[in-house]
């Protein structure tokens, strides 16, 4: 940008958009955005000013936004700062409606969005307001309750609103942020989740290094330490990930991660979910907690580079181990994550590279020097990422991510990535059998296009297979194959539009100064001219074959199928792209054969008629002038020699000729004037052919011919400003190969329409539309009577002259409609130039039509109501008179989705700054002149429009449904477009609604209903976000019932009336009451008004407005407010109208339920109305009112009084430590049975505190807790005392017949699931008269009646927080006795609500408070009475309520321990698995966190030491341990072997319940139980087992999954040496399986130990001479696997090793006698040579994909054993054959890595009959 135009903007702007200075009529711009940015400021200043938040600020924030849509950030810096402040305190306001602060929200992020264009120096953000927002809207209290409705988006918005801010937070932040949340860090409690999902989306980490201190110092040890001690995914490590993530990324350099980069690596395999081993079982936490794939890939790509190079060996290490996964062969759940890694990672580090090398600097932090990627870093990543790309290239899903990711990987090194790609491209071109492997191929080629044609210094060859490629490539044409012809036409227009296609052979003669490359190229491209040739045969060819000859022209399918127009879209675009990119000569040459082809046939005009119509367009839009001189003669005279016009059937040849002549005028409007006269004398001749299709082709002609003439557009899209040029002396055109257009001089040459070009428009409109308009009005007033087809000959002709010249006529104009809205701001319209200059001394067309289709619409609908198709015409000709401008909303959004796929697939993200190909640019230019061509929001709405839009409404009304939903469809189009005017159409469309009218069809009302559900994309009438709407709208649904034309036995309008429910609840967002702006948003708004460049053009509003602006506002707040009651009374009115049908009372509660807010108190009418609503007859009402009701107690609790306290000052303790836990100061929150309150005043002075995780961390600032109960509102209020709502509550619930009725209908029905909310209106009565209706339900064993009393009693629980101490003894005297007889009563369908009950009763309460309920649960709950059953339900009733107090009970938690240990030895299964749940919460809270003490809660180390003990008797013996327990709980002489089995299977269940449950993973001590486990689990899958076994192997196998500390690996392993060597084959056999698992699963960790490695090296190769011949297998496979992974590798002593084992001497056979014993024990030779063997076949396994070279020897060497004794000829064959299998695809490839002998010992073992044997 010059700057000439600075100067004259008067300001320097942030960052405008480029493409605006490529447009033909730039140099108005520049005004006129001034004064657009003017207007706005001014405006934008005074609405808040005058505090007119609607519409005046909406407004105005919704222009700014089109502002920059139109010009960027085209504002000076100072105006960037304003805006951004001026919108923060905006979405901050705290009662702004939601709806208003997503608009601001979502403006405030694109303006925040480019954050180099605002330093922190410039701007600086409070992040206090936004999380009190967030935490507002996200952890709403009372939306739960049905107070609030909020839109599904704003969880996004809000986000995406705070990650933007982020940057800007002040330095202080960091510390004030971590004093705000690490007291919510309890990791046993959902606030943990709460506190890392603010870590992650709050914490900054962009501060400057000099900051680092008071930035991310302050947290990471911490946080990081805490990820690596975290073993068992809990859900929130996926919000650390992220942060981590994000900091790494923000700070490369400045963090050394080298310690954690094992680990890290080791939980990024973890989170893929690759299946391993044969039987293995998932936990199923690890699939939904996974890490995010697009976290990781940013992750890795951080950690790259730097002096270490850890973080390259690990990646290669990590695509290494999952390379064969990656095989087209395989294919799983865990495929998706793998390809998005793939496909994400290349360009995550392409992106890092363009950050370090080619971004301009901005404030933002660089990375330093000793960090930066070097050639070295790339080139080894590039490598590691090459093969699993290849492999992914072939998979069934991922041909796209392989293109993605090697377009990315071309951009960094070209030499290693293209030449594998062009060794797969060149076989699959020439194979037919496979056509999966050419579009895989070739879709890949595309990726690397540009990188392969522009060579450079790394790969100048690449040029060099460009030719090869575009002529093998031709054969891909095929009529037979649509996704072969597809990818092929893509792929030539790809190559094309890189090339100019020019014969410079003659360049090798005439220069000298060429490189050897060049030479080559030069001379090749002489044979361009051979490929376009050959390429149009092929497309004859095609359309040949898809000519339709009689198939079609009998039958009346005049449409191509889908395939065939994407086809013929290829097609055409392919074939002009390639003549574009031409020279003259080869043109010429192309044009012939083109116009030869055109018209030697004809055609018929459906399929093939169109594609060759449409080459030849192709072709005469490259060089208008040349080609027109071929088509346009011919196709005239063709055309004026067939006389027969006025025929129905017309003949084919003339038929053709049109269509060509059609398309072929679709060129640059000045060349067509030298055809003017011959072109109107065909229109002439043709426009009023009888034939609808000839006269349907000569209105295209003519719309085509003015649309040419008329229009703004560029007139080439050659790859070369100027076109392609010859080769001269000094120009080459070869080195233009894969250039990019330069945006500085694009060149690009606009056409605009002359004045010649306009006079002829003009004069064709006079010629032609004129006296059809005049036909149509004689029709209208009856003077001419025309029959149906003609009145559509002529529309049609009508809308086609106004669709073509459109962009001349000025939009209609009126009166303006009066306002329907006061406002004290101007909301002015913004007019765009877009070029065009109207003429206005001519007539106005555009009004002309509108004169002449409004009657004669009445007249048809009058007349002939069942002409449907001039309807259809009409309405297409309203639309375009309304909105037309040349072109239409929905092509452009294609267009601009189109531009945005090719740009991407051809982008070049390395260097970055816009370097598209020269077409894209254009395009994107062009895209630029549509949009603001097509920016029109906000409108004037004149009468006119009103007019037409009221016509819209009779037309969608109508009685034919087609009718209907096409005009529909354009009515929502022009409600969108003019704002305000659905005021004006909802009373209209409400009339069709009014019960009292009876002249209103049943289309006509469903025509209503359906205008006012609006369509998916667009608004919906009934619901929109203003009171004064849906105080219209909603009243008139309800009233519609009654309507006379309404019928509920049409299932379509029942239907309806649900869809218009339903969409009103799902879009209802709470509407607003308040709107006051406060002061500080003003003073930020008059700062912006006295800023200068450009003036705000209103200047600010003096005191005297300001004033009145005030009174406005708080006006309208009492208005909303007025509204709101006035809309609820509407409603209760027609609910209590007797005639309303059952279906629109449910609709009528349903909206009366929204109405509830939680600022504005319910008006009791319609509290009545809900509180009476409990006892109705309806299941649906009685389940409404009681949501409602819980909303309205909710709205009538008192605020209790909170006071802060010192948390240090109660404990007496003054220190603050940084550790968590159990520490001495808050020892006073724990439950002591010693110190409890039992009397009033220890209830008094006892400190309650209810949430569980105060405390656990560090304390709070300042902890709120209730103030003494003096100081509350006072309980039990007398009557008088209440207000209204209150009293009638109170009544009701006083009624002793009412509460028994409800009380009836509460245990009639099922609610399940709905446990929470009757227990809130308990909470409001102390229950008095209530006694003995409990007792009567308790004894009362129904499973409904149960849960009704569980609900009370936990609701009374709740309730009595806040009660005084004399009221909650007495409240537990009665309730213990009650529980223990229910507790008693349990059955299975209740045992869930009383868990339930419990757990709802204890959840955030202090323990202290609930004293008695626990001492009572505590008794005895295991004792035997009542069966099992009972106890496992006691157990479970009373777990509930202790998993809820987490840490603060660790007495009864001991108590409980010391209690059930004895008891282990339990019988039943039941109470079995239920007590192994209890133990996994007793140790739940005994965890192995950083910074944390240990805890005073049960331990379990010392448990599992007891346990151990008492397993004695099992683990000293040899003999196999059998489940041989008698199922009887007899006492007495049991010994003390069948006593330790059954507590092995308790200890079993605890062990697998744990496995998922806990933070930590195994602990040494129960390692300790492994040789016992090994020693049950079996060896097969088979269901036939008993529990234990059973038990044992899932136990194993969730073990093995854990995620193992590195100080854990050498106990884990010499706990597995030992249990190899024990005497049970099942034991051995099992450690492999276990052995396999572990390491996968913490693959880095064991590599970053070599003692580790060589001691399971040590492990697998004893085990591989075992001497049972299982184990022997099992090791085999062990060591392929570990190979495969390159956990292990294949180095020359191991290969000796096997063979060296392998040729042991077998002992001669002896002769035995016939009938001897045959000797069974293998001798121990054999077991070594068979290891040997084994050995040698696991390499080969390994491998199962390629041939490395030490292969084809040992493959050699096994064939020597193919004749040893059994089991080692087994082994062989199998071996020998699966090699086969696995490289039988791609032999061809693998068998040059063979010599010649070797290959004649393996074709002969690979086809001889043993193959078969």
């Amino acid at each position: 940008m010059g700057s000439g135009s600075t100067t004259f903007l008067g300001f320097v702007p942030q960052k405008d958009i480029v493409y605006n200075e490529l447009l033909p009529y730039k140099d108005k711009l520049d005004e006129e955005s001034n004064e657009f940015l003017a207007q706005i400021k001014g405006n934008l200043g005074r609405a808040v000013q005058l505090r007119e938040i609607w519409p005046g600020v909406l407004f105005w924030t919704r222009k700014l936004s089109t502002y920059m849509r139109l010009y960027g950030r085209k504002f000076s810096k100072e105006d960037h700062v304003h805006f951004v402040k001026l919108l923060y305190e905006l979405v901050t306001i705290p009662k702004l409606e939601i709806s208003m602060m997503q608009c601001f929200a979502r403006l405030l992020i694109t303006l925040l969005k480019k954050k180099e264009l605002l330093s922190r120096e410039d701007l600086e953000l409070p992040w206090r307001p936004l999380y009190e927002l967030q935490d507002r809207i996200l952890y709403s209290k009372t939306e739960h309750l049905g107070l609030n409705w909020f839109p599904s988006s704003v969880e996004a918005v809000l986000k995406a609103l705070i990650k933007n801010c982020r940057p800007y937070f002040p330095e202080s932040a960091t510390q004030e942020m971590l004093e705000e949340w690490r007291p919510l860090m309890c990791p046993f409690d959902v606030t943990m989740q709460k506190a890392m999902g603010y870590f992650e989306l709050f914490l900054p980490t962009t501060l400057p290094p000099e900051l680092h201190d008071k930035g991310f110092k302050l947290w990471f040890d911490e946080l990081i330490s805490l990820w690596v001690s975290v073993q068992n995914l809990p859900s929130w490590e996926v919000n650390l990930v992220s942060l981590f993530a994000r900091l790494a990324n923000d700070n490369i350099g400045y963090i050394d991660w080298d310690p954690y980069i094992p680990k890290i690596f080791t939980r990024i395999l973890r989170s893929l979910n690759l299946p391993v081993g044969s039987s293995q079982m998932l936990v199923s936490r690890y699939l939904t907690n996974a890490y995010d794939i697009s976290h990781v890939v940013i992750w890795i790509s951080a950690l790259l580079g730097g002096p270490s190079k850890q973080t390259q060996t690990q990646l290669s290490g990590l695509f290494n181990s999952i390379a064969s996964f990656f095989h087209p062969s395989n294919h799983g759940r865990w495929l998706m994550k793998l390809m998005k890694l793939v496909q994400r990672l290349p360009a995550s580090v392409v992106k890092r590279l363009h950050r370090e090398r080619y971004r301009m600097p901005t404030w933002l932090t660089p990375v330093p020097e000793s960090h930066l990627l070097s050639e070295q870093d790339i080139t080894d990543f590039v490598e590691s990422m090459k093969q699993p790309i290849l492999l992914v290239m072939f998979s069934k899903t991922g041909s796209l991510d392989a293109a993605q990711a090697l377009q990315n990987l071309a951009l960094l090194r070209p030499d290693l990535v293209i030449p594998p790609v062009l060794e797969k491209t060149y076989p699959a071109m020439e194979t037919l059998t496979e056509p999966h492997q050419l579009t895989a191929t070739l879709s890949c080629m595309i990726g690397v296009a540009r990188s392969l044609v522009a060579g450079g210094q790394r790969f100048p060859e690449g040029p060099t297979h460009m030719l090869p490629l575009l002529m093998r490539a031709l054969p891909g044409v095929d009529p037979n194959d649509f996704s072969k012809c597809m990818i092929t036409f893509q792929f030539l227009a790809t190559f094309v539009t890189l090339v100019p296609l020019v014969d410079c052979s003659a360049a090798v003669q005439t220069r000298n100064d060429l490189t050897q490359v060049e030479k080559v190229l030069c001379s090749a491209s002489a044979e361009f001219e051979d490929f376009v040739l050959q390429f149009i045969d092929r497309c004859f060819a095609l359309i040949d074959t898809s000519t339709l000859e009689q198939t079609r022209e009998e039958m009346e399918t005049e449409k191509m199928t889908h395939l065939e127009s994407l086809v013929e879209l290829g097609l055409s675009s392919t074939f002009s792209t390639i003549l574009t990119q031409c020279s003259m000569e080869i043109f010429q040459v192309a044009l012939e054969k083109v116009f030869n082809f055109a018209t030697t046939n004809i055609f018929e005009t459906h399929v093939a008629g169109r594609m060759v119509a449409n080459m030849c367009r192709a072709a005469t839009k490259c060089h208008p002038a040349e080609a027109l001189k071929l088509f346009l003669p011919h196709c005239c005279n063709a055309i004026l020699q067939i006389s027969e016009l006025n025929e129905e059937e017309l003949d084919k040849e003339l038929m053709w000729n049109l269509q060509l002549l059609s398309e072929v005028t679709r060129v640059d409007g000045d060349q067509l004037l030298l055809y003017r006269s011959q072109l109107v004398q065909i229109l002439q001749l043709t426009l009023h052919l009888k034939c609808k299709q000839g006269y349907n082709l000569a209105c295209k002609l003519l719309y085509h011919i003015l649309r040419s003439m008329s229009l703004i557009y560029p007139r080439e899209y050659c790859s070369m400003p100027g076109g392609v040029q010859q080769h001269t002396d000094t120009y080459l055109p070869i080195k233009d190969w894969g250039r990019p257009g330069d945006l500085l001089n694009l060149g690009i040459q606009w056409h605009m329409p002359s004045t010649e070009e306009k006079e002829f428009v003009f004069y064709l409109l006079d010629l032609l539309l004129k006296p059809e308009l005049q036909h149509l009005q004689k029709h209208t007033q009856g003077e001419q009577d025309i029959s149906r087809d003609d009145v559509l000959q002529s529309l049609s002709i009508v809308h086609n002259c106004l669709l073509g010249a459109s962009s001349l006529l000025p939009l209609l104009n009126g009166e303006p409609v009066p306002e329907k809205i006061k406002s004290i701001i101007q909301l002015c319209e913004t007019n765009v130039y877009t070029g065009v200059d109207y003429d206005l001394s001519r007539e106005n067309y555009r009004e002309d039509i509108c004169k002449v289709i409004r009657p004669l619409l009445h007249h048809t609908l009058e007349h002939s109501e069942d002409d449907i198709k001039s309807l259809f015409s009409i309405i297409k000709i309203i639309n375009d008179l309304l909105h037309f401008k040349g072109s239409h909303k929905h092509e452009f959004d294609s267009r601009w989705k189109s531009f945005s796929l090719i740009k991407k697939s051809m982008e070049n993200k390395l260097h970055g700054s816009k370097q598209h190909i020269r077409a894209l640019l254009i395009d994107r230019v062009m895209l630029q002149h549509e949009l603001r061509n097509l920016t029109k929001e906000g409108c004037c709405y004149r009468s006119v429009h009103q007019d037409l839009i009221n016509d819209l409404l009779r037309l969608s009304t109508s009685r034919y449904s087609q009718v209907r939903s096409k005009a529909q469809n354009v009515l929502f189009t022009a409600l969108g477009t003019y704002s305000l005017c659905c005021r004006d159409v909802i009373p209209a469309v409400l009339e069709y609604l009014d019960p009292d009218r009876t002249d209103v069809t049943q289309q006509q009302f469903k025509g209503a209903l359906y205008c006012l559900l609006g369509n998916h994309s667009g608004i919906c009438l009934a619901n929109l976000q203003y009171w004064d709407c849906i105080a219209l709208t909603w009243p008139a649904i309800l009233h519609s019932g009654m309507s006379p034309s309404m019928s509920l036995e049409k299932s379509s309008v029942v239907r309806l009336f649900d869809d218009l429910a339903d969409k009103i609840h799902r879009q209802y967002e709470t509407i607003g009451i308040d709107f006051s702006i406060p002061e500080s948003c003003v003073e930020v708004a008059l700062k912006m008004m006295k800023s200068s460049n450009p003036e705000p053009t209103p200047c600010a509003a003096s005191e005297q407005e300001e004033l009145e602006g005030r009174k406005r506002q708080e006006q309208k707040n009492k208005d909303s407010v007025q509204k709101y009651e006035k809309l609820v009374v509407d409603l209760l009115d027609s609910l209590y109208d007797r005639n309303l049908l059952w279906k629109f009372e449910q609709i009528a509660i349903g909206f009366l339920s929204l109405m509830l807010r939680d600022d504005h108190p319910l008006p009791s009418s319609a509290v009545l109305f809900f509180v009476e609503s409990l006892n109705h007859d309806s299941l649906l009402v009685r389940n409404g009112a009681i949501s409602a009701v819980s909303g309205i107690l909710k709205q009538l609790k008192r605020p209790h009084k909170k006071v802060a306290v010192n948390p240090y000052d109660i404990s007496e303790l003054k220190t603050s430590s940084l550790l968590a836990g159990d520490r001495p100061d808050n020892q006073w929150l724990r439950y002591d049975s010693s110190r409890l309150p039992c009397s009033q005043q220890d209830w008094n002075e006892c400190c309650f505190i209810e949430k569980t995780h105060w405390g656990y961390s560090i304390w709070p600032r300042k902890l709120l807790l209730y103030a003494p109960l003096e100081e509350q509102p006072k309980q039990g209020k007398t009557r008088e005392e209440m207000n209204e709502s209150e009293q009638i509550i109170y009544d009701h619930f006083s009624d002793q017949q009412f509460i028994d009725q409800f009380i009836q209908y509460l245990s009639l029905e099922d609610r399940k699931g709905k446990d929470k909310f009757s227990p809130r209106r308990f909470c409001l009565f102390k229950v008095r008269n209530d006694v003995f209706n409990l007792e009567r339900l308790v004894a009362d064993s129904h499973e409904s009646t149960q849960r009704c009393v569980a609900e009370i009693i936990s609701g009374l629980i709740r309730g009595s927080k806040h009660w005084s101490y004399s009221k909650v003894e007495k409240l537990w005297a009665l309730l213990c006795p009650l529980l223990r007889k229910a507790l008693s009563n349990i059955t299975i369908e209740t045992y869930a609500d009383w868990g339930t009950c419990i757990a709802t009763a204890c959840e955030s309460r202090d323990p202290r408070k609930l004293h008695w309920l626990f001492e009572m649960l505590m008794e005895s709950p295991v004792t035997g009475e009542g069966g099992s059953f009972v106890d496992a339900c006691r157990l479970y009733v009373l777990q509930g309520g202790l998993a809820q107090q987490e840490w603060r009970v660790p007495e009864l938690l001991h108590r409980l321990l010391q209690y059930l240990e004895p008891k282990l030895t339990q019988v039943y299964k039941n109470v079995r698995e239920r007590i192994g749940s209890v133990l996994t919460y007793i140790f739940m809270i005994d965890v192995n966190l950083p910074h944390t003490q240990p805890t005073t809660s049960p331990r379990n180390a010392e448990f599992t030491e007891r346990v151990l003990a008492r397993l004695k008797p099992l683990t000293e013996g040899e003999e196999e341990i059998q489940n041989h327990v008698v199922e009887e709980n007899t006492e007495g002489d049991q010994d003390e072997r069948t006593q330790a089995i059954k507590l092995l299977k308790t200890v079993l269940k605890w062990l697998m319940t744990s496995a998922g449950r806990s933070f930590s993973s195994v602990v040494p001590e129960q390692l300790r139980l492994l040789p016992l486990l090994f020693k049950i689990a079996p060896v097969e899958n088979d269901d036939s087992y008993d529990e234990m076994k059973r038990d044992a192997k899932t136990c194993l196998s969730l073990m093995s999954q854990g995620l193992l500390y590195s100080e854990q690996i050498p106990q884990v392993l010499s706990a597995l040496e030992e249990i190899s060597r024990s005497s049970s084959w099942h034991a051995r056999y099992t450690v492999l399986t276990y052995l396999q698992i572990m390491v996968f699963y913490n693959l880095f960790t064991f590599l970053s130990d070599a003692k580790a490695v060589s001691d399971v090296r040590a492990l697998v190769l004893s085990l591989l001479e075992d001497e049972q011949l299982e184990v022997r297998e099992m090791a085999a496979t062990t060591l392929s696997g570990f190979l495969q992974c390159n956990f292990l590798s294949i180095d020359e002593p191991m290969q000796a090793h096997f063979e060296a084992l392998s040729k042991t001497r077998l002992p001669k056979r002896k002769r035995r006698e016939l009938g001897s014993v045959v000797d069974t024990i293998p001798s121990a030779d054999l077991v070594r040579r068979h290891a040997g063997v084994l050995g040698l076949s696991a390499c080969i396994l390994s491998s199962p994909y390629d041939v490395p070279t030490w292969m084809p020897q040992i493959l050699v060497d096994l064939s020597a054993h193919l004749n040893d004794t059994q089991p080692i000829e087994m082994t062989v064959k199998k071996t020998l054959s699966d090699f086969r299998r696995t490289h039988h695809d791609n032999w061809q490839e693998h068998q040059q890595k063979f010599t010649d002998d070797q290959l004649l010992v393996l074709t002969d073992l690979l086809v001889s009959p043993c193959y078969y044997a």
